[in-house]
């Protein structure tokens, strides 16, 4: 349905003081840590595992050497999808100037509920990380203990027990993500980068990351994580996490979280001849999602 003039009627009134709803400030991008974004040119996307070979075996003298065995693991896709949202204003509004007096409000609402579109997408791959209904290529939620190896055994990117956010939860999770294996269950070599939290757990974050000292004692003790950069890019807020407890490690192992940008941010506009209506439409492609369930570690608190 188009907006009419009867809709925008108050824009024609003399000495109108203000008009309110459009000049929040925004959240900006918080997606962007959350993901590594590559740009896309097909309808989706797919990446495969390749496990590699186990740990090599000793070789006793005349004895013959013992083969290993790969081929290709599960697939990751991604599927590219339109988001998109357009207004329309009639002929007569266009005539009175309206479309004037609006113009810098309306493209401002388009702005925010294109964001609002991706920024939500972006946060609810974190949000099902738990569910089981959600699943990535090993068929497996994004954080679970029952992730399958190639080699017959699965991996873990979650604690044994949840816990809230604490010093041991976090220093648990630090060390979990250091035991992490590869397909063939030889150690690599996982750092996690970055603290990913809802806003519920803001102070809580500063008082784990902030100080040179053991938080909440009274003791010299140092600040372990601190103090060995084990969290070199600090913690994150995202407003649009909706588990209050829930917080998440993004580690450096690459092709984890990623987003694929089909085709950036676009707007257009055209005339309808029937009607005489103005169209205005903004528009964007992309995909969220993961492929290697290392590139996260998930705690769901308690």
């Amino acid at each position: 349905m188009a907006i009419t003039r009867g809709q925008i009627l108050k824009e024609l009134v003399p000495g109108l003081n203000a008009i309110f709803g459009t000049e929040y400030s925004r959240y900006e991008n918080e997606h962007a840590v959350l993901f590594d974004e590559e740009s896309s040119n097909r309808a989706f996307e797919e990446e495969v595992l390749f496990p590699g070979f186990e740990a090599a075996q000793t070789k006793f003298e005349g004895q013959a050497v013992a083969y290993g065995n790969t081929g290709e693991g599960y697939v990751s896709r991604y599927t590219n999808e339109t988001v998109a949202m357009a207004f329309s204003i009639t002929e007569e509004a266009m005539e009175d100037n309206l479309y004037d007096k609006l113009s810098t409000r309306l493209t401002k609402a388009l702005a925010r509920s294109m964001a609002s579109a991706k920024q939500t997408k972006a946060a609810n791959v974190y949000n099902r990380a738990f569910n089981s209904s959600f699943t990535g290529g090993d068929g497996q939620e994004l954080v679970s203990n029952a992730h399958p190896l190639a080699s017959g055994s699965t991996g873990s990117n979650r604690p044994s027990t949840y816990a809230d956010l604490s010093e041991a939860s976090l220093e648990t999770a630090l060390i979990d993500i250091a035991g992490f294996t590869d397909d063939k269950d030889i150690p690599i070599a996982a750092q996690g980068r970055t603290l990913h939290i809802p806003r519920q757990l803001v102070f809580v974050a500063e008082r784990l990351l902030a100080s040179p000292y053991k938080p909440g004692s009274s003791d010299n003790d140092v600040n372990a994580i601190k103090s060995t950069g084990m969290l070199p890019g600090g913690y994150h807020v995202n407003h649009r996490f909706s588990d209050p407890d829930a917080f998440f490690i993004r580690t450096d192992v690459p092709n984890g979280m990623k987003m694929f940008n089909r085709a950036p941010i676009a707007t257009s506009m055209e005339g309808d001849f029937e009607t005489g209506n103005v169209r205005y439409k903004s528009r964007e492609r992309y995909s969220f999602g993961f492929s290697d369930w290392r590139g996260v570690y998930g705690n769901e608190g308690v």
